[in-house]
């Protein structure tokens, strides 16, 4: 697997996916058209600032809600290489496996990250690297068979390799 290396999007806790793609969106599955309302009811600029690599950090349960699968999927197309958070709710982490959008858990991380820093995760070995602090986290390293999943860009096209 690469490694992810962008600017910092920080958020708190509880970020369901109600505010990563609103309700209103979810007549599309087109991710093109979910990545141009990703996070819009919590960060109006996100995706005016967002750029190919960069990496959401939050804290408790990110992604919590309903089960949608179509807020993993605004957060790739949007550009975003990694989310790291204390925790994920379980059905978001999934549903990203799933579709390839790479997700690590880091408690330290994400309390110390702040928005705008650059970072670079090495998802073979967990570690995160904040280089505008000078600092590294050894978040949860990815076991084979799920770096398999994401480096084929989603189950779907992995179960489709084999």
């Amino acid at each position: 697997m690469e490694n992810a290396k962008g600017r910092v999007f920080k958020y708190g806790d509880n970020v369901d996916t109600d505010v990563i793609i609103p309700a209103r969106y979810l007549n599309s599955s087109d991710p093109k058209e979910l990545a141009t309302h990703c996070m819009e009811d919590i960060d109006k600029e996100f995706v005016s600032k967002v750029n190919a690599g960069d990496i959401i950090v939050a804290e408790k349960n990110f992604g919590c809600g309903s089960s949608r699968e179509h807020a993993p999927i605004a957060i790739k197309a949007a550009g975003v290489s990694c989310v790291i958070a204390e925790t994920f709710a379980r059905i978001f982490y999934r549903n990203s496996i799933n579709i390839g959008l790479p997700i690590i858990e880091c408690p330290e991380a994400s309390k110390a990250i702040k928005a705008g820093d650059e970072v670079e995760v090495d998802f073979n070995t967990g570690i995160i690297t904040d280089i505008t602090q000078g600092t590294t986290f050894k978040g949860q390293s990815f076991p084979e068979f799920m770096q398999k999943i994401i480096d084929a860009q989603g189950l779907i096209n992995y179960i489709n390799e084999k």
